[in-house]
């Protein structure tokens, strides 16, 4: 019995051997630690979602709970920019635990990056990252000035000089008439060839063309105005071909007169005829077809019957269907004057006082950063109601029943100022030196901006073409567009149409409503030349009067 009893035990040790093989380690898969990130930091900062002003070579590092598998950084970790992959640099520390990655060369000013890393990282132990992260940040602005220092008169002049460029340069080579945009072809405007005739008054009297070639542009303009373009009781419509006058609906509707674009063309004309007083054929002859634009307009028409208020549109296709009065506080106070002024269809005090002023329902009086607005909607509105109608009216003095108007567009300026100064959104790059809302294209679209409508996108035509209202805070802006920003605002036409630097964005547009105002604002603010000829004329002397506005200059 002893003996099998020994067996037993000798077969039992046998099996115990046998199982403790099989389930060695050395058999069975094993599931490696986890690996994750622990930490990240931008320059020394927990990033968030957005980061700006970066400086040009950030430190990335990330910090790891093992040893980085170096092999696999190339393929998980991705530097980026709108212009594609950007080349960077890895290095360890901490045995390898952390990886630091830096741009192999420093990167632009305001530009997007998006920085990411993926779970294809993986730990020299085989085990891949848990989890990934990414984020964005925008390197900050260049403070070195992008080109020679100009005395502040010479820089006035140099941004007319390239703004100028847009109406003659690029002016329609068949009607000479402006276009509406840089990629608009044959389409031109309307209201913005009546700023491109005060710009190239302006242009004459800074010498960037001669006496006799702005006239030989001018009667270009005002033969295709007197005898090609199409009107609509002569009124023009917002949109034409700058090649054959026919009208360009600006929308289904809007396929007709245009009032509101119509009198700021007019503006320009009297603005010019003003200006083209000479006794010699050509100059007179200019001044008669000017009349005749000017006097065919029937301004009286757009009451629709009568009505006490002026009507935006008319088409003889859908009429009235637009139905947009013309109501103050806007960009409209020259329609008014333009139609008040006329001396073969005015209108009467009535239609101003009824229609526009809505018998001062128009009237604001609240304070916005202890500014106090006479007029419009909170805040002032977007900065083109203080520019397209005082591109010839001269509010200096300018006074009637409803408001002192030098007061209202000043403080309207500063008020935008203040707000943008204050920034409210805590949109990157506002400042004292970067302000100006007003309507312009956005990324992706065209919007007015201002107080009430802030994206984020700053037009230089609304710091620059008040100029004549706040001097300083206008000339600190310009110094700050041109020199600092030169480089990604300042092109071939002057400055671009608009820019954010929140996106950061740089439109590639230039507008003829936007271009013209910086021309000829800057223009008023030297010289009042513009202000000075538009009032001289006759007409707009009385109907000004007619509305119950008083001046030195009327």
């Amino acid at each position: 019995m002893r003996g099998i009893h020994c067996f037993v035990l000798a077969l039992l040790a046998l099996q115990h051997v046998s199982c403790n093989k099989g389930s060695s380690s050395n058999d069975q898969p094993t599931t490696p630690p986890v690996f994750q990130l622990n930490s990240t930091s931008l320059d020394g900062k927990a990033p968030g979602t957005e980061n700006y002003n970066v400086p040009f070579s950030p430190v990335i590092r990330l910090n790891f709970n093992g040893k980085v598998d170096k092999g696999t950084v190339a393929a998980a970790v991705h530097l980026t920019s709108e212009s594609g992959a950007v080349a960077y640099t890895a290095s360890y520390a901490n045995g390898d635990s952390s990886l630091v990655i830096q741009p192999a060369s420093p990167l632009s000013s305001i530009v997007r990056h998006d920085f990411s890393i993926s779970t294809s990282l993986k730990a020299t132990t085989g085990a891949s990252l848990m989890s990934g992260t990414n984020f964005t940040f925008v390197t900050k602005i260049d403070s070195i000035a992008k080109f020679p220092q100009l005395t502040e008169d010479e820089l006035l002049t140099k941004v007319q000089q390239q703004t100028f460029k847009y109406f003659w340069d690029f002016g329609h080579p068949v009607s000479g008439l402006a276009r509406e945009r840089n990629s608009s072809g044959d389409v031109v405007t309307s209201g913005g060839s009546g700023f491109g005739i005060m710009a190239i008054v302006a242009g004459i009297h800074r010498g960037f063309v001669t006496r006799a070639q702005g006239l030989a542009r001018m009667q270009i303009i005002v033969r295709f105005l007197k005898d090609q373009a199409q009107t609509f009781k002569g009124a023009y419509p917002h949109w034409l071909n700058g090649a054959t006058g026919v009208v360009v609906p600006f929308s289904a509707n809007d396929n007709g007169a245009d009032l509101v674009e119509t009198s700021y063309l007019m503006q320009g004309l009297i603005t010019a005829r003003q200006y083209f007083n000479g006794a010699d054929a050509s100059e007179t002859s200019l001044r008669s077809d000017i009349n005749t634009i000017w006097n065919r307009v029937e301004w009286s028409w757009f009451t629709k019957g009568g009505e006490q208020v002026l009507y935006w549109h008319w088409s003889p296709s859908v009429n009235w269907v637009m139905n947009v009065q013309i109501k103050g506080w806007n960009e409209a106070l020259i329609t008014y004057v333009m139609a008040a002024s006329s001396t073969t269809y005015p209108i009467t005090k009535a239609v101003y006082d009824n229609g526009w002023a809505s018998n001062g329902g128009m009237r604001n009086g609240a304070a916005y950063y202890g500014i106090t607005l006479p007029l419009g909607p909170a805040f002032g509105g977007p900065l083109f109601f203080s520019h397209y109608s005082f591109l010839g009216i001269n509010p200096k003095s300018l006074t009637d029943a409803y408001a002192n108007y030098e007061m209202q567009n000043q403080n309207h300026a500063l008020i935008n100022y203040n707000y943008c100064k204050t920034n409210p959104k805590g949109y990157f790059g506002y400042s004292d030196s970067v302000w100006g809302l007003t309507a312009s294209d956005i990324k992706g679209g065209y919007t007015a901006s201002s107080p009430t409508n802030d994206v984020g996108v700053i037009a230089p035509t609304a710091a620059l073409s008040s100029f004549p209202y706040t001097p300083t805070e206008s000339m600190k802006t310009l110094k700050f567009f041109y020199y600092t920003l030169g480089d990604k605002i300042w092109k071939e036409y002057g400055f671009i149409d608009a820019f954010s630097l929140k996106e950061p964005w740089f439109a590639n547009s230039f507008l003829a409503i936007d271009q013209g105002p910086i021309i000829i604002m800057i223009e008023n603010y030297r010289s009042g030349l513009l202000w000075n000829l538009f009032m001289s004329a006759p007409e707009v002397k009385t109907g000004m009067r007619a509305l119950g506005f008083q001046s030195p200059n009327l």
